[in-house]
């Protein structure tokens, strides 16, 4: 696992304590904030994260340094052998950080059946709309 800054917009207040999306509340998210979530465009910066070599377009998506089951996991499923991405499977089959072992298998299963094929299948299916992104509390 290589420790990297990931570049997004800001979708939520300033202040909102820094934890996983799945554990923060839905009253932290600003108007445009919403937008930019529902829009899939707050993950347009990570393209620079893409250029520079840090990620792919395609792979399981980046942790936060304190998620340390899910570290734990992807570390014994080998999910760090390959670059996170932007989208992959989780996201597309809506599964948040905060189903941690479900994640960790699912990461685990995408990197095992990738194909060019289904690397474009991935990208396509985000595009259009399938899955919803980081869930917050309502």
């Amino acid at each position: 696992m290589q420790n990297f800054t990931l570049f997004k917009f800001r979708t939520m207040s300033k202040g909102t304590v820094s934890v996983a999306s799945h554990l923060a509340s839905s009253t932290s998210i600003t108007p445009l904030g919403s937008f930019l979530r529902k829009t899939k465009l707050d993950e347009l910066p990570q393209l620079w994260n893409v250029l520079k070599g840090d990620m792919s377009l395609v792979g399981p998506r980046p942790n936060l340094f304190n998620q340390e089951e899910l570290i734990n996991l992807r570390n014994e499923l080998g999910v760090y052998d390959v670059r996170p991405g932007i989208t992959g499977l989780s996201q597309i089959k809506d599964i948040d950080m905060s189903t941690p072992e479900f994640l960790a298998k699912t990461d685990a299963e995408m990197i095992a059946t990738m194909s060019i094929a289904n690397y474009f299948k991935y990208i396509l299916l985000t595009v259009v709309g399938k899955g919803q992104g980081d869930r917050v509390q309502r």
